[in-house]
């Protein structure tokens, strides 16, 4: 299956947060836009726990030593290097993986390039991280040849987010497809079908009458995060920067759907909640109880409702998330993520890049990456595998009353391209917003351009525009 990707020149680096919402809290850690995929902690490299080393068999091995902030990819990693030995007797490999903390981990990485010494043969490096790692004489090896043979199931725009000049530098883990989570049980007590909410303002329509029904929450409007934010920039085309990469956070797409946002909490179709967004130790508990009702978030979140959210087993729909109108070309985005890369300097770069291509992008893979992690696999030949994603001993097919890929496809052919990830910019374009810009909009209630014209200000100074 040939994936199409729709783009959309919208930016969207989380900067604080393991869980994406960028200054927010997280439970599991403390990368960014790395969301989705549960990051570890604190164990630093050198620490017995932190550090694996596979137990493999033979003379001809060559050891991969694997740097990681993300505790589960230890165990998913070597998970896949055991099936790779047995397909390629051959080529057999040893991963030596370290898991380190997030801040930890990068800033050792920066200097091992720098100095040439000390650095892994592969990494995982954060969304909101790589532009640091793709400026100057980058060090991370092209991975073109080793993605190649998956290129036709792969969604592209997953890629993009790890390129530079036609290189691509990272292997993608997931897709994160922005979809809505909506709990049927609230919603249909409150006399609210769910399918019915197409558009935006059907979005508001329902939510405001639920808030009407109920007095609760129907949905967040995010002030330590931007996944709705981002969404509807990117189904309305727009960006953070000009096309010449200046500095445009206040332009009229930008007050467009951020007034829109503003409109529906005014109308009582969002509110605040604690924690700023849905992914939160602090919301989780809102969204259990059922006093938050709906959530606009990546794919991943699934994960948040098996492990935090216990009881709305079997009460919670995934749907497509709404438009604003039928002919929007976007239809939806990938949120958060990490790169797997391959160091240019590693003895065993070419081996370490076919390895770790069919790690993250291989069927076999893919089918992984959904079944244990939950995620939506980038390799979309599995969306289409009924066996896989509608096996019924699946903890999520279990869990949600909706098969959960139905909102995959319908939104396949309308992923929208996030372009600007790998800008310098976005770490501090981010920051503001999530530390003031929507605080000032949402909890303070100022205008929606005269606090966008205070970030672009702000914004403007710092980088000397």
């Amino acid at each position: 299956m040939k994936k199409k990707v729709l783009a959309a020149l919208m930016c969207a680096a989380m900067t604080v947060g393991m869980l994406a919402g960028c200054g927010g809290n997280s439970t599991a850690g403390n990368s960014s836009s790395g969301a989705g995929e549960a990051a570890s902690g604190t164990e630093s490299a050198d620490s017995g726990a932190g550090r694996r080393e596979m137990d493999v068999e033979g003379d001809d091995v060559t050891t991969l030593e694997v740097w990681t902030f993300i505790e589960n990819h230890q165990d998913f990693y070597t998970n896949m290097a055991e099936k790779w030995n047995e397909e390629n007797p051959d080529k057999k490999v040893k991963l030596v993986l370290s898991n380190m903390a997030y801040d930890d981990m990068h800033n050792k990485l920066s200097l091992a390039l720098e100095s040439g010494e000390g650095a892994p043969d592969v990494v995982d490096i954060e969304l909101g991280k790589f532009p640091a790692f793709m400026t100057g004489d980058i060090g991370l090896k092209p991975l073109n040849d080793a993605v190649e043979p998956y290129l036709d199931n792969v969604v592209e725009s997953r890629l993009q987010l790890y390129s530079k000049d036609g290189n691509y530098y990272g292997f993608p883990t997931h897709v994160g497809t922005t979809v809505a989570f909506y709990n049927t049980e609230a919603l249909e007590a409150a006399g609210i079908d769910y399918t019915t909410i197409k558009t935006w303002d059907d979005f508001k329509e329902a939510g405001a009458k639920y808030k009407e029904a109920t007095g609760k929450t129907f949905a967040a409007c995010e002030t330590t995060a931007q996944w709705t934010l981002n969404l509807m920039l990117a189904q309305k085309g727009g960006d953070y920067l000009n096309d010449d990469g200046s500095l445009a956070v206040n332009n009229d797409t930008m007050v467009e759907c951020l007034q829109t946002m503003k409109d529906m909490q005014d109308a009582g179709a969002m509110d605040v909640i604690a924690g700023g967004q849905p992914d939160n130790e602090e919301a989780y508990p809102l969204y259990n109880s059922g006093d938050v009702a709906a959530a606009i978030m990546p794919f991943w979140q699934t994960s948040r409702y098996l492990s935090y959210m216990t009881d709305l087993s079997g009460k919670v729909a995934i749907a497509a998330p709404p438009v604003f109108g039928d002919n929007d070309a976007v239809k939806t985005i990938g949120g958060g993520g990490t790169g797997t890369a391959v160091v240019a300097s590693s003895p065993n770069a070419d081996l370490a890049a076919e390895v770790f291509a069919y790690i993250k992008l291989s069927d076999t893979a893919n089918v992984e990456v959904w079944n244990v992690l939950g995620f939506d696999p980038v390799n979309t030949a599995v969306w289409t595998d009924k066996s896989v994603t509608e096996n019924p001993d699946n903890q999520y097919v279990q869990y949600f009353n909706t098969k959960p890929f139905d909102a995959l496809l319908d939104v396949q052919d309308g992923i929208g391209l996030l372009t600007c990830y790998t800008d310098e910019k976005m770490p501090s374009i981010n920051n503001i917003f999530c530390t003031e810009t929507l605080n000032n909009i949402f909890e303070s209630g100022m205008d929606v351009k005269e606090a966008l014209d205070e970030a672009q200000s702000a914004l403007q100074n710092e980088f000397g525009e």
